[in-house]
């Protein structure tokens, strides 16, 4: 659930198109996947508990699908928001479900839980004993020692109401601010401690850091502000150039290539640009095609694209494969409403 409001006739559609998935029990399938490959986290509907995580292996161009079910026996739960690997270890975060699952990325077993979070969003580790959870509803990250996945503390946001992506820069932790809101905040993670803010747009929905040291995010525009594209100096924490876009060419999902040096992001179309531009790109990378481009992502190792479309958020979806220069690969059919790609190197 990138954002909390869901398009209610595609939720009424679900309820009628999606029959009962109350699956009980199930056997427990081995799995032994050691190739490289990616994690596509698929939302599902909101509430109606089907999310479910994919593995495709680019070598290979095969997918398998409903792997956490599979070899766990058991449902992934109610919007699957986001995953990240640590130290050989995938972390799925559940949005809906208030629920961290961490699994061996061989076997996609489950073999730590991560809970008393009310509406999980991003996982971070600003150390390596460390993680930082954004919440939705709570107005705190949570702090967990992930040598045994407990909760040991929280860091309050100073009446900012929800928090989402996050990056960090030295001993910083950047964090934005997407609802209702125009701030970055700036975490010391040797304290666990808000100690600071950059204002920017209203409602910033995506946050990543290239490799000049550079902050950027999108917002997407209020009472007359136009949406906008964000460069910011991390170690300055000054706003570089704002790039203001037309309301029909919203920005989100922004991501950059493995070499941190190239900015992709959701328009309609799927645009791309150098970090280091001064403009905006005149032309697509992929044009809008009739599709509800949903998620992107870049391979760090091959620079090849991902693409999710979401089609209409009821049926199950696809996930588009691109070489660097746009052509097509593959088509990649995967659960309802995939949303978010990790690499597994």
């Amino acid at each position: 659930m990138k954002r909390f409001v869901r398009n209610t006739a595609a939720c009424a559609l679900a309820m009628l198109c999606c029959a009962c998935m109350d699956y009980g029990p199930l056997p427990e399938e081995p799995f032994s996947q050691t190739a490289r490959g990616v994690f596509i986290t698929c939302e599902g509907n909101f509430m109606w508990d089907n999310a479910s995580l994919s593995f495709y292996n680019p070598a290979t161009r095969t997918v398998e699908n409903e792997i956490f079910l599979r070899a766990n026996g058991m449902k992934l739960g109610d919007v699957a928001q986001s995953m990240a690997i640590r130290d050989g270890r995938g972390y799925v975060v559940v949005n809906n479900s208030g629920v961290v699952y961490v699994i061996d990325t061989d076997t996609y077993r489950v073999t730590g839980l991560i809970e008393g979070i009310v509406s999980p969003r991003y996982i971070h580790f600003p150390n390596d004993t460390t993680a930082y959870i954004t919440d939705l509803y709570d107005p705190r990250i949570t702090v967990v020692d992930t040598r045994n996945n407990r909760i040991r503390g929280r860091i309050g946001m100073n009446g900012h109401k929800s928090t989402e992506q996050m990056v960090q820069w030295n001993d910083k932790v950047f964090v934005n601010c997407w609802s209702y809101d125009n701030k970055i905040l700036v975490v010391d993670a040797a304290r666990d401690m808000l100690v600071d803010s950059i204002e920017v747009g209203w409602q910033p929905s995506s946050l990543v850091l290239d490799r000049h040291g550079k902050l950027w995010t999108a917002t997407d525009g209020r009472n007359g502000e136009a949406p906008a594209l964000w460069r910011i100096d991390a170690q300055t924490q000054q706003v570089e150039q704002r790039f203001d876009l037309p309301e029909e060419l919203r920005p989100s999902e922004l991501t950059l290539n493995g070499a941190r040096d190239t900015l992709y992001y959701i328009g309609r179309d799927i645009w791309r640009m150098p970090v280091i531009a001064e403009s905006l790109p005149a032309t697509p990378f992929l044009p809008y095609s009739e599709t509800i481009y949903y998620g992107v992502a870049v391979d760090p190792d091959t620079s090849e694209v991902y693409v999710a479309d979401a089609i209409d958020y009821v049926q199950h979806a696809v996930v588009y494969r691109f070489t660097p220069r746009g052509v097509p690969v593959d088509t990649i059919r995967v659960g309802i409403t995939p949303g978010a790609f990790c690499f597994k190197r």
